[in-house]
């Protein structure tokens, strides 16, 4: 909205330096820059707020982690501040003729909608188990159908529509239409709407540490931002020979506001928290970041790029597979783990809990790198 006034100003009157706000990068510094000083002002009105209701986390005591219990009390749903600050961030310095920025709002608040139930039945109804997952699967799976309908029937996006650009390979890339155009959407579809699932309950998982989620989220969220960035030029994706995708630039306005939004959000969800996401934040940035790799068609980058999330979600299949293997084998479940997600583990081994975040931030900093140079590791 602010871009759209800035605009207007600069082509109607052509003041000295208002040309600076048609460049994508001085409107993700300043999309950056909004969503955190709103995560930052608004913060602790917000947690004011959420105390005032009663809307606090209400921990499982038998959850084997004392420390844990420590946090009953503590104010949640703070996703909402992150949900505002995103679309705040991305509405004021967006292009808003933009097709890509409307599928990606829509994605991160339906997404936040559907935690912010999950959260609701938790903390109000005072039900630990939450919104029942297939309702949640089911509005994961809407959301993920929608999106990829979208990008596999835009008139915008058939010339790329089913194209997906293949790490560490030189000149090539992967098509979901390989049964035929015909049936392109019935491959395209379904993956989009895995890759949505995954990533979204992924980063709910990694959501057990002050300022994990927050963090490595915020890490992601820049890498997705250059890597949106250089597909949206065509000078910089033929340099690096991947797929000129007109558009994709504004989406890195989008990346900034929610790595803004995150950074801020972590100054009260640092060790030791003020306030937490909850399902709310978590499952609407997960949303978010695998709506983004879809729409700049490096979906195959995120096994890379979110590593720390799927080795969480990881960790937690293999220890409920194998805890229901050997209890059939030998009547009694074991565990791969001293216990899942992973970050537990290492609470259970005796580390500080600042200790495993700083340490998975770093290797989420890694990661990033690496998805980044894979761009010409080809």
């Amino acid at each position: 909205m602010l871009y759209l006034l800035l605009d207007w100003i600069n082509q109607t009157f052509n003041p000295p330096g208002f040309g600076v706000f048609t460049f994508i990068t001085v409107r993700s510094a300043l999309a950056a820059l909004t969503a955190f000083f709103i995560s930052v002002l608004f913060g602790q009105k917000v947690i004011r707020l959420l105390n005032r209701l009663r809307l606090r986390e209400n921990i499982r005591e038998d959850i084997g982690l004392d420390n844990h219990i420590e946090k009953a009390g503590t104010p949640s749903m703070g996703g909402l501040l992150i949900l505002l600050a995103i679309v705040t961030g991305t509405l004021f310095w967006a292009r808003l003729d933009n097709v890509y920025i409307w599928l990606i709002l829509m994605v991160t608040v339906v997404l936040g909608g559907v935690g912010f139930v999950d959260d609701y039945i938790k903390i109000i109804r005072k039900n630990k188990e939450g919104l029942l997952g297939k309702f949640k699967i089911i509005g994961q799976v809407a959301v993920g159908a929608v999106l990829g309908a979208v990008l596999y029937f835009h008139p915008d996006f058939q010339e790329y529509n089913t194209l997906s650009t293949i790490p560490f390979v030189k000149d090539a890339n992967i098509d979901y239409a390989f049964l035929g155009e015909a049936l392109g959407w019935a491959i395209y579809i379904p993956v989009c709407i895995f890759v949505l699932t995954a990533v979204s309950n992924s980063v709910n998982l990694t959501d057990g540490l002050d300022g994990l989620a927050s963090g490595t989220t915020a890490i992601a969220g820049l890498a997705l931002g250059i890597l949106a960035y250089v597909s949206g030029r065509v000078d910089y994706s033929s340099f690096l020979d991947i797929l000129y995708l007109p558009g994709t630039g504004e989406l890195t306005i989008y990346c900034a506001a929610m790595a803004g939004a995150c950074f801020g959000f972590l100054w009260y969800n640092s060790y030791p928290a003020e306030v937490f996401m909850g399902d709310t934040g978590s499952l609407a940035l997960g949303g978010g970041i695998g709506a983004v790799a879809l729409m700049i068609h490096k979906e195959l980058l995120l096994p890379i790029l979110c590593g720390i999330f799927f080795v969480e979600a990881l960790s937690v299949i293999i220890q409920t597979s194998y805890f229901k293997y050997t209890k059939n084998k030998y009547g009694e479940g074991r565990r791969f783990f001293l216990m899942a997600p992973l970050h537990h583990h290492f609470e259970k081994k005796g580390w500080a809990e600042p200790k495993i975040v700083v340490r998975f931030w770093i290797i989420a900093i890694l990661l990033a790198v690496l998805t980044i140079i894979t761009l010409k590791l080809r």
